[in-house]
């Protein structure tokens, strides 16, 4: 079966959404790939359609006579709902009829991900969507979109879907039922540090050989419009040729642009106060929109010193009935710079504060706005891995758009090492980046250009009850089995040889995980008992009722499948005999 002639990667962005595709029938050199863009028909006004090479991931419900369909008609037929550029636009002015940052809700575990909760506290008159079905509505828009331009359909393409390092299973796993509700079924997951790092290999064209050196940890620091991400990329040599592997990924930190956007129009609201016009919670909503597209129009535009903010007026001082106000440069850097990447030392850690018992229900953001602080605490919690700090770094997302960001944090980090400073290195566009770096990654993954390595750094056990008789005081041994030897490479599985285990369903069951670093010449098979202290680690046991599917109280003989996820996960698969039920277990190995 021949394979299809485009590899596309998507960027499923939490302020804007990118797909990029690479023709593998013209891509003759694996080190320079030619990644083109997607350019994407949307409305700008009603009944004005332009193609721009991001989608805004804005969800916009019109009001009932707001807009007729003819107004919001598309190269592919009418739009139910606005995405886009007039969903941004007309959220600053109507917030309660937008969805925005539906990514981030995407991994909020306090709330029900897939129940229609969104737009957030938006009146019952108002339609209502889940971040599941918002997710879905971008990548619908992207694939009609494809199909409405390119020689064949997106969902027969192989496509590669970017999400931050850090989502949790749950977050991966609704990220794949959006992909599936848009017509992608099938859809391959990329990290979105790992792809940006890609996007800057291919950019380079092969030239990246001569920017690092053997030895070297560089850091990508991804600050996109809802999420900080980081990862560590260490330069190693085999065979004389230089080699990459992915080393560590950090936590899902929900501090971004969304934040930024807030600081600023809780200035500016202050600032209005003082002159005696007072704005309520849904003028502030309105304020945060018109705070981000100036924001992003001071620290990334053409060096105006000003932006004017217009928000609707509630009060009848009011003039004409709306409110207008303006940001200026300075007051955005020395608000933003400061406030999230201050000078901090390198031993310092996010600042916790004391929780107040009762909360709102909402999206976990960090407490601490200090993402240099935050990267403190990732590079000390990986030491190992650059005991002498990281000697370069390469940035992403739309918010290291600004240049006075980005040269605070190499001035941070420069501090950090000493010596020799730390160098950055050239990216891609910082906000096409993901999805061209996605696209690229999925023609490495053919065989065709580097690729990044992401082997497992233990090798990995699951704990297996001895049939034994019972003992008073006294619970039954338990061996460990390997499921996972160390560096095995992400994205491959494996079939355990040997004999059959009882899998217990229908009730709470324990399964125990191992660890090991130091055990590394186990095979996927491999049972080790009565094991030396020190030699395996346990880790976080998983707790869960298998479906019994008529089989309560018994524990049904089934044969093991190995499976470590791209994203680093470990999936244990436990087969029945039959083959027709499967049961998946799944384990955070990072």
């Amino acid at each position: 079966m021949s394979q299809p002639r485009y590899v596309v990667g998507i960027d499923l962005g939490t302020t804007n959404s990118v797909a990029a595709w690479i023709d593998t029938d013209a891509a003759s050199n694996p080190d320079a790939p030619d990644v083109h863009v997607l350019d994407v028909p949307q409305l700008v006004k009603p009944g004005v359609t332009e193609a721009r090479p991001r989608l805004p991931s804005f969800l916009y419900f019109p009001a009932s006579a707001e807009m007729d369909p003819a107004s919001r008609a598309l190269p592919w037929g009418p739009a139910e709902h606005v995405t886009g550029e007039l969903a941004r636009a007309r959220g600053a002015e109507v917030p309660s009829r937008v969805v925005a940052s539906a990514k981030s809700w995407l991994c909020a575990v306090g709330v029900e991900r897939d129940a229609q909760i969104l737009p957030w506290g938006a009146p019952d008159d108002v339609p209502h969507v889940s971040p599941v079905e918002a997710a879905a509505a971008y990548l619908g828009h992207l694939r009609a979109a494809w199909d409405a331009s390119m020689p064949a359909p997106l969902a027969e393409q192989e496509v590669y879907l970017a999400v931050p390092a850090s989502f949790d299973a749950a977050a991966r796993d609704l990220t794949m039922r959006a992909a599936d509700a848009a017509g992608l079924r099938g859809a391959h997951l990329v990290e979105e540090p790992q792809a940006a790092f890609y996007a800057y290999l291919a950019a380079t064209r092969g030239a990246w050989r001569e920017q690092v050196r053997t030895g070297e940890v560089i850091l990508v620091c991804d600050v996109g419009g809802g999420t900080t991400d980081l990862s560590l990329v260490a330069v190693g040599e085999e065979a004389g040729a230089l080699v990459l592997e992915r080393k560590a990924v950090g936590d899902h930190i929900l501090l971004g642009g969304d934040n930024m956007d807030l600081t600023l129009a809780h200035a500016l609201r202050a600032r209005l106060a003082e002159k005696g016009t007072t704005l309520d919670e849904w003028q502030l909503r309105g304020l945060v929109h018109g705070c981000r597209d100036a924001k992003e129009k001071l620290l990334t535009g053409d060096g105006r010193a000003k932006e004017p903010i217009v928000v609707l007026g509630r009060s009848k001082k009011v003039i004409g009935g709306t409110l207008r106000t303006d940001v200026e440069r300075h007051e955005v850097e020395a608000t933003l710079v400061d406030g999230f990447f201050p000078v901090v030392g390198p031993d310092e850690t996010p600042r916790a504060t004391r929780r107040v018992g009762l909360q709102e229900i909402g999206l976990p953001y960090a407490s601490d706005p200090a993402i240099t602080r935050h990267v403190a605490a990732f590079l000390a919690r990986h030491h190992e891995v650059a005991p002498a700090g990281v000697s370069a770094v390469l940035f992403n997302g739309g918010v290291m758009h600004a240049a006075r960001f980005r040269e605070r944090m190499v001035e941070v980090l420069s501090s950090w090492r000493g010596a020799g400073g730390v160098r950055v290195l050239a990216a891609a566009h910082p906000d096409l980046a993901v999805a061209e770096g996605a696209a690229v990654y999925g023609l490495a993954r053919r065989g065709s250009g580097v690729r990044i390595r992401g082997g497992t750094a233990r090798a990995y056990y699951v704990g297996v009850e001895t049939a034994a008789p019972a003992v008073p005081g006294m619970t039954a041994p338990v061996k460990a089995l390997c499921l996972a030897p160390f560096g095995m490479e992400e994205g491959t599985e494996v079939e355990l040889p040997g004999a059959e285990f009882g899998l217990v369903v229908g009730e709470p069951a324990e399964f125990r995980l191992f660890g090991s670093s130091v055990r590394r010449d186990d095979r996927p098979g491999t049972v080790v008992e009565g094991w030396e202290q020190g030699t395996l680690e346990e880790l976080p046991p998983l707790e869960a009722t298998l479906d019994a599917d008529g089989d309560a109280g018994r524990t049904v003989p089934v044969r093991l499948h190995a499976h470590v996820t791209e994203l680093g996960t470990l999936e244990l698969w436990c087969v029945a005999r039959d083959g027709a039920r499967r049961w998946k277990l799944e384990f955070n190995v990072r």
